[in-house]
């Protein structure tokens, strides 16, 4: 029994691999086909070999090295429109046709030598961050190259007649290649809504095979593949065994210039960044289906090898695919595994039915990639142009497609960055960088007062204006930044500034702060910053950013702080300093005079003995800094007075987080809605100081409210009283808090 999972797994693997062989395999085929036509149709053969070797080397190779299970990794797309394009422009430039191959084997070593050096220095997770309409503007031109490439083939029209020439003269096609491409595209397509087991690829490789035998039957000449511009034709029509050919080149490479290599370092590069976007964007889905995680440089490191080695043998490059994948995942597949079998297959399938692959329709290739063409074009892209909120968007992937087919993919996937950025610049800004403007009678700190100052500060806090700042601020939104401020900088004694959902700063954004700090302390005012982190979601310092950038030299103008709240009290303690209101500054909490009963505001009007009896039913205690007095979910029903020291309280946020909600300091008291309702405690209480404190439980209040009357009234009134004034003030911040 305990063998049975590892049976599973390698049918899975087995079976899954076998499947993605018989997707991987003819498309391979077809790109050689395509690849190597270019060079002239004699090579067409080469070419299907050269599909088959990279289908085989790279399925094993990457399998063997890559982390990413399930991946099968085949020839592709993005390699055959490449090396097609870079074949075109050889022939054109009239370089001989057996340089061409060694040319376009050394660029699949350069590109595979540039994945690996990307693997490396770690930039495969910044591929993954291209941007989607720049993927799907790529994808499609990707597409519509291989479409353009396959028409003279799939219309059957000679080489030398343009595709667009070729679409507009029929009296140039050659009706049977037309039907036996035609049988084969219909038939991909079609295929899938009647049957998922055998795949769409084979179905319409014998379809489009079967069409071109019933034909031979009423032309006996279609049946000779030798110098048959219909068919792929055997191995041997160039005359010479391939791996002979390619030894031979490998001869040859002393007689290539330094030029001709150096020029392939463009079109390496290119193929590079598109092969292991292709591979990054598969191993992306594959992680969404099977709830895995890829490494993307070692998967970069390990196809970089792969397309190394397949080129050096004479195979073609390629990408983990998309197409064979999802195959290999939906028959079953679970390990790396799969992707061995895959490579084994293709070169047993290839060398069982070598003799098969002659007489493969040229036009059968032809509609496998015309369908593998349409297949990636993004037809996603066209709601964009549907919401103005996207058309710029829809702007990047139609110019990304034209700078493709116009330029090259290179200059098309640069180019579509570039228009990224432009958008990503649009975004922000666009958006607000203020988030809340609020005054200090608009937003209290967490210290609670007695009545008479937070009157002050109703009266005077608007002379201190608190901006509470998000998003990046750079120099596309530092002038909104200072329009917002500008009004408030020549009225305001002080300008709070919260960073604590500011993502980014740059050094134009800290000029420009270097510039409102001057002009505030021309006026004698200040300006206070909070949230000053000292590591941003981009890594930086902020707090080291805004004093290299001589921001936060100046103490007298600038103010740090940790906490938007500590600023808040700052600026308070000032105000009311500023009306003779504030408590005198002592050097330390140990240094308080512990306060009395008589000496507590809600008390100063009653008798000595009365005082007395109440202090004889309270106990006095002692907490040092940091000490928990009561916790929440507490069962405790005193109610605490502060002769000294501060206490805070902070409430539950979940997963074990707290925030801090309340400050009470000397001469204050706290605990009372559990004095009054007998419920548990819904909070944590925690010195911020040494701390001394009257307790006075409920047992002991109801005992001394039979004997005290008046003073129990006294009491009962000065906690709803402390209540509303706390209620009214919370209410009055709910409401600004919603305006903004």
């Amino acid at each position: 029994m305990s063998h049975l999972p590892n049976k599973t797994l390698l049918s899975g693997d087995f079976w899954g691999g076998l499947a993605a062989m018989l997707v991987a395999l003819p498309a391979a085929i077809a790109f050689g086909v395509s690849i190597y036509a270019a060079i002239a149709p004699g090579y067409a053969a080469l070419g299907a070999l050269a599909g088959i070797i990279g289908a085989t080397v790279i399925g094993l190779v990457a399998s063997l090295l890559g982390g990413t299970d399930r991946l099968i990794s085949a020839p592709c797309a993005p390699a055959a429109a490449v090396l097609s394009a870079f074949a075109i422009g050889l022939v054109g430039d009239g370089v001989p046709a057996s340089n061409i191959v060694l040319l376009m084997l050394m660029l699949g070593i350069l590109t595979g030598l540039f994945q690996i050096l990307f693997g490396f220095i770690g930039i495969g997770r910044l591929i993954r961050y291209i941007p989607y309409p720049v993927v799907s503007g790529y994808l499609t031109g990707v597409g519509l190259i291989i479409l353009a490439s396959q028409l003279d083939k799939l219309l059957g029209t000679p080489a030398e007649v343009g595709w667009q020439e070729a679409l507009v003269s029929p009296w140039l096609w050659n009706w049977r290649a037309v039907a036996v491409g035609a049988t084969t595209i219909g038939t991909m397509l079609l295929a899938p809504r009647f049957t998922k087991r055998v795949p769409g690829t084979i179905l319409g490789i014998v379809a489009g095979t079967a069409v071109y035998f019933l034909l031979a039957i009423r032309e006996p000449a279609l049946l000779i593949s030798v110098d048959n511009p219909l068919l792929v034709g055997p191995p041997g029509a160039s005359g010479e065994g391939y791996f002979a050919a390619i030894t031979a080149r490998w001869h040859e490479i002393g007689d290539l210039r330094l030029a001709q290599v150096a020029a392939l370092l463009g079109s390496a590069l290119t193929l590079a960044v598109l092969l292991a976007i292709d591979t990054l964007k598969t191993c992306v889905v594959l992680d969404q289906m099977t709830r895995s995680q890829h490494n993307s440089n070692r998967e970069l490191v390990a196809q970089g090898v792969a397309n190394v080695a397949a080129s050096s043998v004479g195979g073609i490059p390629g990408a983990g695919t998309m197409g064979a994948t999802l195959v290999n995942l939906s028959s079953g597949a679970v390990t790396r595994l799969s992707g061995l079998v895959e490579g084994l297959s293709a070169l047993i399938f290839a060398l069982v039915l070598s003799n098969f692959i002659a007489w493969l329709p040229v036009a059968t290739l032809a509609g496998i990639l015309i369908v593998v063409g349409l297949r990636m074009i993004d037809r996603e892209a066209l709601r964009f142009v549907l919401s103005p909120a996207t058309v710029f968007d829809f702007a990047v992937v139609v110019t990304v497609i034209v700078v493709a087919l116009a330029v090259g993919l290179i200059a098309a996937s640069a180019t579509g960055v570039a228009m990224a950025i432009l958008l990503f610049l649009r975004e922000q800004i666009g958006g607000a960088v203020v988030r809340h403007k609020l005054y200090a009678n608009q937003r209290s700190s967490s210290l609670q007062r007695p009545e008479a100052e937070t009157r002050i500060l109703e009266e005077k806090g608007d002379q201190a204006v608190i901006f509470e700042l998000q998003g990046s601020i750079f120099f596309g939104t530092t002038r909104q930044l200072l329009n917002a401020l500008d009004p408030e900088i020549e009225k305001r004694r002080f300008v709070i500034l919260d960073f604590r959902r500011v993502q980014s700063m740059d050094v134009t954004a800290a000029h420009m702060l270097h510039q409102v700090r001057d002009a505030l302390a021309e006026r004698g005012a200040m300006l206070l910053f909070s949230n000053v982190r000292e590591n941003l979601p981009n890594g930086h310092n902020l707090r080291e950013f805004l004093e290299q950038t001589g921001v936060a030299k100046d103490s007298e103008a600038v103010r740090l702080f940790g906490e938007l709240d500590g600023a808040i009290e700052w600026v308070e303690e000032q105000l009311l300093d500023q009306s003779g209101q504030a408590a005198p500054a002592e050097t330390s909490p140990q240094q308080e005079t512990p306060l009395e009963l008589a000496d507590m505001e809600m008390f100063r009007q009653r008798k000595d003995e009365t005082l007395a009896d109440l202090e004889a039913r309270m106990e006095k205690t002692t907490y040092p800094a940091g000490a928990t007095i009561y916790s929440r979910g507490q069962a405790d029903n005193a109610i605490y007075l502060i002769r000294r020291g501060m206490v805070k309280m902070f409430a539950p946020l979940g997963a074990g987080r707290l925030r801090h909600i309340a400050t009470f300091g000397r001469g204050d008291f706290f605990g009372e809605l559990t004095f009054l309702d007998g419920r548990t405690r819904g909070n944590d209480a925690i010195t911020a100081s040494e701390t001394e404190l009257f307790v006075l439980t409920a047992e002991q209040f109801d005992l001394l409210s039979i004997e005290h009357k008046r003073l129990a009234i006294t009491l009962l009134t000065a906690i709803a009283r402390s209540l509303a004034q706390r209620l009214r003030h919370a209410d009055h911040e709910i409401v600004m808090l919603q305006e903004y």
